[in-house]
């Protein structure tokens, strides 16, 4: 497995464009096969999570022909069967794979999805939306067969806006019979780009982006282009470092308003930064001062740059307070966060103190997982010396071609 070696302290200018979105790429893909007709995929992002996706494809005898950045998908001749464990483990969004091939063929076999281990990340929400619509499930250790003489229309509650349950039922409601309603549905952006796919191939979903879905079934699904909107946990994460080392560091191709809980966050602790319709022009300062942090699902403060920003906070002078509220087990950076320097203290695995400001070393660190590993490079981007990540896989899941893009603006970064 190879290693990103990154020499610390370079400033950073030029242009970074933003790829498509991975949390909502890997919904689009199996939302795909809902449709017999050929669909087409835009601004795909360059990550092993879609090289996953591919791969179940493949297994399923769809047709795939990926160019650069976009994906063509022929579901005409897919097979309803059960994915192979290997397959499933490879990333949580696979049981997306479950929702399409269950509106589809009223049956699906499939294996307890895989993923970051950030947590708890039970999937009983979406089982209660499949129940609430008619279908019926047997589960055995960790392997499901869940069956519906008939997908029937129905008012679905969600007892937390989760993003993974939200687009799960999206699905599998595209193909049942009559109206179904979401309510406390999640608002995230990605939902909001998944819907739009689904209803450009000719489904009926009012209220996206909103705590109440409704949903018209439909028996066929037409040919569809669509586009990935820009990836914000991406942008996100060079935003702050942008913060910390650009010098007019420009990033382009995104939408303001779906990282507006970071920015306002970074602005309140002194950032200087130009805002424009898509791109923020970013120049790191000297002095930040301290900011407190709570995770929350979207518009608020979201988990998966809950991580990223911790290397900023010891930068900030005073102690930064970073409360996470979604997942419990997602401050596993911090070790070696503090192995390379920083003073942060965690309580619960709930809270984190973070106190600055605190020079950073570099070291040999791991990846713990996707944000988790976002952390660390941004560590080894402002830490004096060498670092060395090791279990880069995580990264490579969520990150399209991010040493090309920090080196094309003067990190000293490389992949060994």
């Amino acid at each position: 497995m190879p290693k990103i070696k990154i020499e610390g302290g370079h400033k950073l200018s030029g242009t970074i464009d933003i790829s498509g979105s991975k949390n909502s790429v890997v919904a689009l893909i199996p939302a795909a096969i809902l449709c017999d007709e050929i669909v087409e995929i835009s601004n795909v992002p360059n990550i092993s999570d879609v090289d996953s996706l591919e791969e179940i494809l493949i297994y399923l005898n769809a047709d795939i022909k990926r160019t650069k950045d976009s994906v063509v998908i022929d579901s005409s001749k897919i097979v309803n069967k059960e994915i192979p464990e290997e397959m499933s483990q490879k990333l949580r969004a696979s049981y997306y794979f479950m929702s399409s091939l269950l509106g589809k063929y009223k049956h699906v076999e499939m294996y307890f999805p895989g993923g970051c281990s950030i947590g708890e990340r039970p999937i009983d929400q979406t089982l209660k939306a499949y129940r609430a619509l008619g279908a019926t499930i047997i589960e055995e250790e960790n392997r499901y067969t869940i069956t519906a003489k008939e997908l029937k229309g129905n008012k679905i509650y969600l007892d937390m806006p989760s993003v993974g349950a939200t687009i799960n039922a999206l699905l599998v409601a595209t193909k049942a019979k009559g109206v179904t309603t979401i309510e406390n549905a999640a608002k995230e952006p990605e939902i909001v780009n998944v819907a739009t796919f689904l209803n450009n191939m000719g489904a009926k979903i009012r209220g996206a982006g909103t705590e109440t879905i409704t949903i018209k079934g439909v028996e066929h699904l037409h040919k569809a282009f669509h586009e990935v909107i820009p990836d914000r946990i991406e942008a996100g994460t060079y935003i702050i470092i942008g913060a910390l080392l650009g010098e007019n560091l420009k990033i382009k191709r995104i939408i303001p308003t779906h990282v507006e809980s970071l920015t306002s966050k970074l602005i309140e602790a002194g950032a200087d930064m130009e805002i424009k319709e898509d791109e923020i022009i970013i120049n790191a300062k000297d002095k930040y001062k301290s900011v407190n942090v709570k995770t929350q699902p979207y518009p608020g403060f979201p988990t998966d740059l809950q991580q990223p920003i911790i290397p900023f906070l010891t930068r900030c002078r005073g102690t930064s307070t970073v409360e996470e509220t979604i997942y419990e087990n997602r401050f596993q950076n911090i070790y070696d966060t503090n192995r390379m320097g920083a003073n942060i203290i965690v309580k619960n695995n709930k809270i984190a103190k973070v106190k600055g400001i605190t020079p950073l070393h570099g070291k040999n660190v791991t990846a713990t997982d996707l944000r988790g590993g976002a952390s660390m490079l941004i560590c080894g981007l402002i830490a004096d010396g060498i670092t060395q990540i090791d279990n880069i896989k995580y990264i490579l899941r969520g990150y399209d071609n991010i040493c090309e893009k920090l080196s094309k603006v003067g990190a000293k970064i490389e992949l060994i």
